[in-house]
């Protein structure tokens, strides 16, 4: 059986060009199958990714918004805190002087018992 391609007086330098041309034609034909083949299976798989990707990306943009409304709550939480603070020192100081208050109309209050007797 003889090759309809390679006639039967060919050289030496004529078979290597002819076997490395037809190596690179097999080199094509399978890279191109492989090609095809990993584009057919991974097509559907590439899909999923990407919808869950965007999925998880969404979930991402949520719990950002959710953080930062957070922080706006803690922030106004903060200043509720530094209010109500400043509002008991207030009521302290103001305690403070009742108390003096008191103390002083005790004290007139036992000097008036003191003038009865």
């Amino acid at each position: 059986m003889t090759l309809l391609l390679m006639p039967p007086a060919m050289s030496v330098a004529g078979a290597v060009i002819l076997t490395v041309v037809l190596l690179l034609v097999a080199a094509a034909i399978g890279s191109v199958t492989t090609w095809l083949y990993a584009k057919s299976v991974y097509t559907p798989v590439i899909k999923k990714l990407e919808e869950e990707k965007s999925d998880l990306q969404m979930q991402v943009s949520n719990l950002n918004d959710d953080i930062r409304n957070l922080e706006k709550r803690i922030d106004s939480l903060n200043n509720d805190v530094s209010d109500l603070k400043k509002q008991i020192e207030s009521l302290e100081a103001n305690t403070a002087g009742l108390e003096k208050a008191v103390a002083e109309k005790e004290s007139q209050i036992k000097e008036l018992k003191k003038k009865l007797k």
